[in-house]
Formats: C-alpha cells, structure tokens, sequence
C-alpha cells in the first residue's frame, strides 16, 4: 500500500521553513556550504540554496558528495555505479550543512562525515534532512529536519524530486522489504 505523505506543493513549503531555519541559526550566510548526498541530497540542496538566495540575496555555494566508498555495509546495500563527487571549494573553517532527503539508520551520514574531511577541516558541520524516519544505529540527529515520520521496519518512505524522478512526491511504503 502507498501512502502519499507530501505533495510537490507541501515539499516545497518544507523547502521553504527550512532555509528559514537555515538563515536564522547560521548567522553569516557567506561561511555556509551546501552538501547534497548522492542521489537525492544534490537536488535538495540546489533547492534550498535557491531559497536561501530568494530570501536573502546571498548565493549559497552547493557541492555534491557521494558516500559510496565509505560506507561500512557495503556489504549488506545494493551495489550501485557512485555519482561524481563534486566539491570544488575548500571546506576549511566553513559550516557545511550536509543535505539528504531520508535519514534512517544514520550510516549514510556517517559515511558522509568521513567524505567530508577529504575536503577540508569544516568549522562545524550541520545535517538537514527532508524526513526523518526514525531507527538510528549511530547517534546521529539531523539539526534540521522537514518531516518527522516514525515507520516500523517492514515500511520505506520514497523521495521523488523533479531533477531525479519526474516529479515530486513523498510516500510511505507499507509492508515491503526491498527497495
């Protein structure tokens, strides 16, 4: 059964309060650095950047991670072709608001955290997720969140971006085990 949880309309209000959020707890807008996670991270991110330049004026740099090779279940996850990494800037003494549209377990981010440094020593790095669906194995929180939706185990929440899929969506998965 598919649930649909937001439309295109509801996400990009979520875009919207996020990088409000965003401008109102990063105080100088000129030191952050948008990170968006292969796949679906790297279009929100361009989408928050865009908000952030409407409401502010200020041209939010945007780079692209893919976490690939630093995962530690490499093992367990379909293999997949990594996207291209894209961080053209140094990170140094930056605030990178890493970018991803579910956190679940935590280990995407995690792997992130480990890319992240081959670019530089940030001065902080904040994460912002679309939806947080609960069952963390890594203490790891996001500091921005845009839809908190508790699953059981046997439930998969979908993204759908315009960029990657065609449109834009959210939805719930009931009672499926792949992906």
């Amino acid at each position: 059964m598919v649930k649909k949880i937001l439309s295109s309309e509801k996400i990009r209000r979520v875009i919207t309060r996020l990088a409000s959020q965003v401008i109102e707890k990063s105080g100088n807008l000129s030191d952050i650095i948008l990170l968006g996670i292969h796949t679906r991270g790297v279009p929100l991110a361009y989408m928050l950047a865009q908000q952030i330049e409407l409401l502010e004026n200020i041209k939010v740099p945007v780079g692209a991670v893919d976490v690939t090779f630093y995962r530690d279940d490499l093992d367990r996850i379909k293999t997949r072709t990594p996207a291209k990494t894209k961080v053209p800037f140094d990170l140094t003494g930056k605030t990178v608001i890493l970018v991803d549209d579910v956190i679940y377990k935590g280990r995407t981010i995690r792997a992130a955290l480990n890319a992240v440094t081959e670019y530089g020593r940030p001065k902080m790095i904040r994460l912002l997720v679309l939806v947080d669906r609960g069952h963390r194995e890594l203490p790891i929180h996001p500091d921005f969140t845009g839809k908190k939706l508790p699953t059981s185990s046997n439930e998969q929440i979908r993204v759908y971006l315009q960029e990657t899929d065609g449109r834009d969506a959210v939805e719930l998965l009931n009672g499926l085990t792949t992906k």
